[in-house]
């Protein structure tokens, strides 16, 4: 999947929130905004060091929707692309980039935004041996 011609926000929900390890090395300096959000239909799953966001019907996790920066937004998407080992159709993903709506905690409105889920090989193994994050919130994760 290519850029869009306007960009679009980033849902994060695991090492690129605030106060966990990437946020400071990827977003700091590079963001307009970042709010709580939660992305719907999509559950958490504990990984190697990070976790792994896999569609689920009915279930939720919380994250923050950050805007970058205009000037900045180009560079990051590739930066956040590679953290994520993404690459458009290649097999070996760990993650597909994808849009999805996802919606503000704020005000309750829902908007586009880039999601990082499991690839289709990681997804299958995480649903059958995967550790399933109750509550969807990588942070609050116990």
């Amino acid at each position: 999947m290519t850029a869009p011609s306007t960009p679009l926000p980033f849902f994060v929900y695991g090492t690129l929130r605030p106060s966990e390890p990437n946020h400071d090395q990827f977003l700091r300096g590079r963001t307009d905004s970042e709010e709580r959000a939660r992305l719907h239909g999509a559950a958490l799953y504990d990984g190697p060091g990070y976790p792994y966001a896999v569609e689920a019907p009915g279930a939720v996790i919380v994250g923050e929707l950050v805007t970058a920066r205009p000037e900045a937004y180009p560079q990051l998407l590739m930066d956040l692309d590679r953290l994520e080992d993404y690459a458009p159709g290649d097999p070996r993903n760990l993650y597909e980039r994808v849009e999805r709506r996802v919606t503000r905690d704020t005000d309750g409105t829902a908007v586009g935004a880039w999601v990082y889920l499991a690839a289709p090989t990681v997804t299958a193994r995480l649903r059958t041996h995967g550790k399933l994050i109750e509550g969807g919130d990588w942070i609050n994760r116990g």
